[in-house]
């Protein structure tokens, strides 16, 4: 299947969608519990059980119009069904906690595994999204690595310092916004690095 265009606020919508629907679901049920098949789960409990199917449902829409799915989409998708599951299973919101922070290592691992070997993995990833010179991808590869670290250290200091709602707010819009101001911040390395530019000198 060839990869197609679409348009770009369906698509966001396909990203995003589920995870505001995860958020509004929260606020409307966190204070409920509810009894199936003779076991207590809470709000949170429940709301990610629906999430999983929500999210695979969504993901599934934006490849068939798209015909692709990134990597990062994929492995993000495994790690929602394995950790959400793991917190259903358990009726354990710890589980579902940890996602991000699984998430954001296994990136930062595997880009700072490719920088060892004096290579941006990144680009790799990317898959062309990007067009930039290899100096561009080994500048934001570095970055990204470090910011990919951090973020895994925020959100476990978030979730295990601060209320589950605080953590649900930081999940939601906290997160989306920090990799959202990373990417913007980072307009010199496409500006000096893309295609048909003069290179500009390195940075770290």
């Amino acid at each position: 299947m060839q990869d197609r265009q679409i348009n770009p606020m369906l698509k966001s919508a396909l990203e995003l969608g589920p995870i505001l629907a995860f958020f509004v679901a929260y606020l409307a049920l966190k204070d409920r519990v509810f009894t199936i098949a003779g076991t207590d789960y809470d709000g949170f409990i429940v709301v990610t059980a629906g999430f999983i199917p929500v999210f695979l449902l969504a993901m599934g829409v934006l490849w068939r119009l798209t015909g692709h799915l990134s990597r990062m989409q994929v492995v993000t998708a495994v790690l929602i069904v394995v950790f959400g599951g793991l917190s259903v299973w358990f009726n354990d919101p710890r589980f579902f906690k940890m996602k991000p922070t699984i998430i954001y290592l296994i990136f930062g691992v595997f880009l700072g595994f490719g920088l060892l070997r004096g290579r941006s993995y990144l680009q790799y990833v990317m898959e062309g999204m990007m067009p930039l010179k290899r100096e561009g991808w080994m500048i934001l590869t570095r970055r990204l690595t470090a910011f990919f670290f951090a973020l895994a250290v925020l959100n476990e200091l978030i979730w295990r310092t601060q209320s589950e709602e605080a953590w649900v707010w930081f999940k939601t819009f906290g997160l989306t916004a920090a990799i959202f101001l990373f990417f913007i911040a980072q307009g010199r390395v496409f500006r000096d690095y893309g295609p048909g530019e003069d290179e500009g000198d390195c940075e770290g």
